[in-house]
C-alpha cells in the first residue's frame, strides 16, 4: 500500500511540474494544410478538391494590394464566405499583407480588426488563428496576438510542430513550391512521434506571385498521396482537438531564435 501511495505521489508531483499540454495522444500521420493570400484558385480548384477527399484546411485571407478586386486573381468576400460554409477555416492574414514587425502596435491591431470585422459582417466565426505575412514577426507582434485573443499562429522554418515544445503562436511549417517536391514528400514522414506536419501553400496556381505558385497536377499528387497513405488532414484550428492551447500559451516560452529561421 505504501508503494502504491508513493507511486501516486510521484505521478501527482510530475503532473504538477509539467502541466498536461496535450488533451490526448497525437496519432501519427496528422497533417495541417494552410493556404495564404486568397488567390482565386483556392476557391475554384483547392476547396473542391479538399472536399472530394474529405480533408480540412485553413485559408489565411487578406486583401492583397493592389489587385485584390481583380476576381481573375483573387477570391471575393462572398467566395470566402462560401469557404466557411463548406466547413473550412477562414483565418487572419492581415488586411494588406504588411511585415508586421514594421507596424506600430495600433497599426497591427487595425490590420487584424479589419479581417475580423469583415468576417463578422458575413457570419464567419471571428478568427483565432493567424499567419505572419512573409513569416515576418517579432516579440511585440506575438504579444499583440496574445492580447487580442489569438490561440494559434503559423510561421515558417521547414520543420515539424512539436506541441510540447513549440509556442502556439510560433507553429512551424514547410513552404510548398513548384520546385521542392522531394522536400514536401520527405516532410510528410515527419508526422510521427507526437509531431504534426504543417504546410504553407499559396495559389494552385498563383497568377500574381509565380515564385510561390504550385502546379495543380503537383498539388493533386500530394493530396492523392495523403489519401492513399491514410493521413489525417485537418485545419489549423483543429489542433485544439489535441492541444490545450491555454496551457501551452502559459507554459511554453517563445523561442524567437528558432522562429525566425525561415
Amino acid at each position: 500500500m505504501k508503494i502504491i501511495f508513493t507511486l501516486l505521489l510521484v505521478v501527482f508531483s510530475v503532473s504538477a511540474l509539467y502541466p498536461q499540454i496535450l488533451k490526448k495522444k497525437i496519432p501519427d500521420k496528422v497533417v495541417v494544410l494552410t493556404f495564404d493570400d486568397a488567390p482565386a484558385s483556392h476557391f475554384s480548384y483547392v476547396a473542391p478538391l479538399l472536399q472530394q477527399y474529405g480533408f480540412g484546411g485553413t485559408f489565411f485571407v487578406c486583401e492583397f494590394p493592389p489587385n485584390f478586386s481583380d476576381s481573375s486573381k483573387y477570391m471575393n468576400w462572398r467566395q470566402i464566405q462560401q469557404l466557411d460554409q463548406m466547413g473550412f477555416e477562414v483565418a487572419n492574414h492581415t488586411q494588406t499583407h504588411p511585415p508586421v514587425s514594421k507596424l506600430s502596435k495600433q497599426q497591427f491591431i487595425n490590420q487584424l480588426k479589419y479581417i475580423e470585422n469583415k468576417c463578422d459582417s458575413l457570419g464567419i466565426p471571428t478568427p483565432a488563428t493567424f499567419a505572419y505575412p512573409g513569416y515576418d514577426l517579432d516579440p511585440a507582434s506575438v504579444e499583440t496576438l496574445l492580447e487580442n485573443g489569438y490561440k494559434l499562429a503559423r510561421i515558417g522554418g521547414n520543420r515539424a510542430y512539436n506541441p510540447k515544445e513549440d509556442h502556439p503562436l510560433l507553429i512551424p511549417s514547410w513552404g510548398m513550391g513548384a520546385d521542392n517536391r522531394q522536400l514536401i514528400f520527405d516532410s510528410f514522414k515527419e508526422a510521427k512521434d507526437g509531431k504534426i506536419v504543417v504546410l504553407t501553400i499559396h495559389g494552385v496556381p498563383d497568377i500574381e506571385h509565380p515564385w510561390v505558385t504550385i502546379p495543380p497536377d503537383l498539388f493533386k499528387e500530394y493530396i492523392q498521396y495523403l489519401a492513399d497513405n491514410h493521413y489525417t488532414v485537418i485545419s489549423l484550428r483543429d489542433l485544439c482537438n489535441y492541444v490545450d492551447t491555454e496551457e501551452a500559451l502559459r507554459e511554453i516560452t517563445p523561442d524567437f531564435g528558432k522562429a525566425q529561421k525561415k
